[in-house]
């Protein structure tokens, strides 16, 4: 294929994921657009993905397959950047799949204003089929923003004051993006990063834009959820996860400045770290109360969870919210067990609790 042909490259990060992959690529092959690249980089994977990547581009020459040592999703996103000849670059994850005029529709935004972004929504699809699916998208309710409309945003794009209350629906796989913004924003993107690592590469490219546009009601984008998901894992380091991400987000706001999100990513770190108490309380059932609560006292007692229970800015707080908060606040640990164990059952079964972190 020749590189001024191609209009919109898609990055697919492929790791052990067999069962999904042919959905995934087949999606996009559909794709209405013309000018397709499609770049799959297998990032090590140890099942028969990459004997599949390495199928499908043998019989359609729009594929390019690059085999690398396992890194994580950002490195291999990365890569498949690096790799890729399109003017504009879209990323879809592997184990989800899109709608067939996704990119036209997104493209044809972009071309009309000469936008250096493109925003559509997401729909969470459960394999659980007593969990309905749940649509998702930017707080932006207009088509196309300017560089005035943008920095308007500022004060509430990380969190407008609503626990997890971010304005800008920070995945990168509802984005179509002129490549070369991105390019310029990889050195933001820390590779050790693995939760809400998507955040590294929106926000920067985000503070960069000269003109945004937003493909309004449309969500072509298919989140997988499947039953291991929701049963999930119990993950020991998460509250470290959550602790990168912020100094992340304050290194782009620091280096970038623009603008000091510091008020906005306190809030989101102590969103997050809500999180964290649920993963010790939800996940780590098995421990024991005595041990999981023990595990909650240190979240909760740890000097950046403190300064954040004492100075977040969040004005726009649900009364159980704010109770929660309260209670961690003041050390009632074993209360904190028993709702969370409620709370957050009733809103995993809902559906409430996926998003694009």
């Amino acid at each position: 294929m020749e590189s001024n042909n191609c209009k919109v490259s898609v990055v697919v990060p492929v790791y052990n994921v067999e069962a999904y992959l042919r959905r995934c690529v087949d999606s996009i092959l559909a794709q209405t657009v013309e000018g397709l690249e499609v770049i799959l980089i297998d990032d090590g994977s140890t099942d028969g993905s990459g004997e599949i990547c390495d199928e499908y581009q043998r019989k359609d020459e729009r594929i390019r397959v690059q085999h690398k040592p396992n890194g994580g999703l950002t490195s291999a996103w990365k890569a498949g950047v690096e790799l890729s000849s399109g003017k504009y670059v879209g990323f879809v994850d592997s184990d989800d799949w899109i709608e067939p005029d996704m990119y036209e529709r997104m493209l044809q935004l972009v071309l009309k204003y000469d936008a250096d972004v493109a925003v559509c929504g997401l729909v969470f699809d459960f394999e659980d089929p007593k969990i309905p699916k749940r649509e998702e998208i930017s707080n932006l309710g207009r088509e196309v923003y300017e560089r005035e409309d943008l920095e308007a945003l500022f004060p509430a794009l990380i969190n407008d004051g609503r626990f997890f209350g971010r304005t800008w629906q920070s995945a990168r796989v509802t984005k179509l993006f002129h490549k070369e913004l991105i390019r310029k924003n990889m050195i933001y993107c820390d590779d050790r990063v693995s939760l809400g690592e998507d955040m590294q590469i929106t926000i920067p490219v985000l503070l960069d834009a000269r003109r945004l546009c937003v493909v309004q009601d449309f969500y072509p984008y298919h989140y997988w959820i499947n039953n291991k998901s929701i049963t999930g894992q119990y993950d020991r380091g998460y509250m470290d996860k959550v602790k990168l991400l912020a100094e992340r987000l304050s290194v782009i706001s620091r280096e970038k400045g623009v603008y000091d999100f510091s008020d906005q990513i306190r809030n989101d770190f102590l969103s997050m770290t809500v999180l964290a108490v649920k993963n010790e309380i939800y996940r780590n059932y098995k421990a024991g109360r005595r041990k999981v609560v023990a595990n909650v006292r240190d979240i909760c007692e740890d000097s950046q969870v403190r300064e954040a229970l004492r100075n977040h800015t969040m004005n726009r707080l649900s009364a159980s919210v704010k109770l929660y908060l309260w209670l961690m606040e003041k050390g009632h640990y074993n209360l904190c067990y028993w709702l969370v164990l409620a709370f957050f059952k009733v809103n995993y079964y809902l559906g409430r609790e996926y998003r694009r972190q």
